[in-house]
């Protein structure tokens, strides 16, 4: 059971971390490219506009990761690591929430919000797979 457990914990760190460093590179990526304003400038709608459609991609990607790497059960893997993201969301925002340079605040709402669903989405691709894999072994015995 311990070396389950184990693999748990780091398939949900994997997804996590996919998660992180490709988010920090793509921010510093639009911040290079002057797409997103230097860090402590004011933030309009639309660089946070992008910066929300790439976090959903990175989620889902970060999801799909998770639920590959879990020993067993993997959506409900994919499901923790949107839990976890959905906590450091609610923190993120309460921390962020009075300081304008973060910009407005429907960003971090939008994060908090799209945590569990594409956690769930990264869990249904996976999962998705295995089905497909599944016929296609049946089918060809």
């Amino acid at each position: 059971m311990p070396r389950r457990t184990g693999r748990s914990i780091l398939a949900i760190l994997a997804g996590f971390f996919a998660v992180v460093i490709l988010s920090l590179a793509t921010d510093l990526l639009m911040h290079a490219i002057g797409v997103i304003p230097q860090i402590g400038q004011p933030v309009t709608d639309k660089p946070l506009l992008i910066a929300t459609g790439y976090r959903i991609i990175y989620t889902i990607l970060g999801s799909y990761i998770t639920a590959r790497l879990a020993p067993y059960q993997p959506m409900l893997h994919a499901l923790w690591g949107g839990v976890i993201g959905l906590v450091l969301g609610i923190i993120g925002a309460v921390s962020a929430w009075n300081h304008p340079a973060f910009g407005p605040h429907w960003y971090p709402i939008a994060i908090i919000v799209i945590a569990l669903p594409c956690a769930w989405a990264g869990g249904r691709l996976w999962m998705k797979q295995v089905d497909a894999r599944a016929a296609t072994q049946f089918l060809n015995k």
